[in-house]
């Protein structure tokens, strides 16, 4: 395989929320990294389901939880920080057999086989269940059309995962169109899975800060690098 790894389409929704950052800390401690403070006790997670339709690793579906994390060293705090942080990657279900044997070797994304429940409809929402267990599942409300020339700019930043005892950074870029937001938005559901008992630990089931859609996304990934 070739890098970088190109997604030509793909669609997305995802949701923004605010958690305690001490409880986020605990969470990702293994990792080494800092979560990134954007309030003295307040961090960030993002949920997120990706269908990917045409790119070098195939079509599939991923969910990912995302913890916001400061570069590596530093230690960052407020909003300016919040704006250069980077997604540390804590749970990646995906469906597909080769996406998760190659996410797994090559970028050391925690990926896992599961099996995704769609309904797409005036009101999107998803299941995730991993091993035969609910995970988590969400559902969505239509967002706001916003103009593409607020989207459409290249969005740069790096992704950090932690498998097999190895921290590592992978740069992209991610480029987005027909995007609708809105505030809150969204209904999240644990099930007894771990990855349930992970978020509920958090404060979920809570409400959004802001959610989105995105009618197709393009994204690079380049080769991961060791950072601990």
């Amino acid at each position: 395989m070739t890098m970088p790894v190109r997604i030509r389409a793909a669609t997305q929704h995802m949701a923004m929320f605010s958690v305690n950052a001490d409880a986020a800390q605990r969470m990702i401690d293994y990792s080494g990294l800092q979560v990134c403070r954007y309030r003295p006790q307040r961090a960030v997670v993002v949920l997120m389901l990706m269908k990917y339709v045409d790119g070098d690793l195939g079509e599939y579906l991923e969910y990912g939880t995302n913890v916001m994390v400061n570069s590596p060293g530093s230690r960052a705090t407020g909003l300016r920080a919040l704006q250069s942080a980077g997604a540390f990657i804590h749970h990646l279900p995906v469906d597909g057999a080769f996406t998760c044997e190659a996410g797994r070797r090559i970028w050391g994304y925690p990926k896992v086989l599961a099996d995704f429940t769609i309904r797409d409809g005036r009101h999107f929402g998803f299941d995730v269940t991993v091993d035969g267990r609910f995970a988590v599942g969400m559902d969505f409300a239509p967002g706001l059309p916003v103009p593409s020339a607020l989207t459409s700019k290249t969005q740069v930043h790096p992704t950090y995962s932690h498998l097999d005892g190895v921290t590592r950074e992978t740069a992209g870029e991610m480029r987005l169109s027909g995007v609708r937001y809105r505030p809150g938005g969204v209904r999240v559901r644990l099930g007894e899975h771990p990855y349930g008992e992970e978020l509920a630990s958090l404060g979920f089931p809570k409400r959004a800060m802001i959610s989105s859609s995105a009618a197709n996304v393009e994204m690079t990934f380049a080769e991961a690098k060791e950072i601990r």
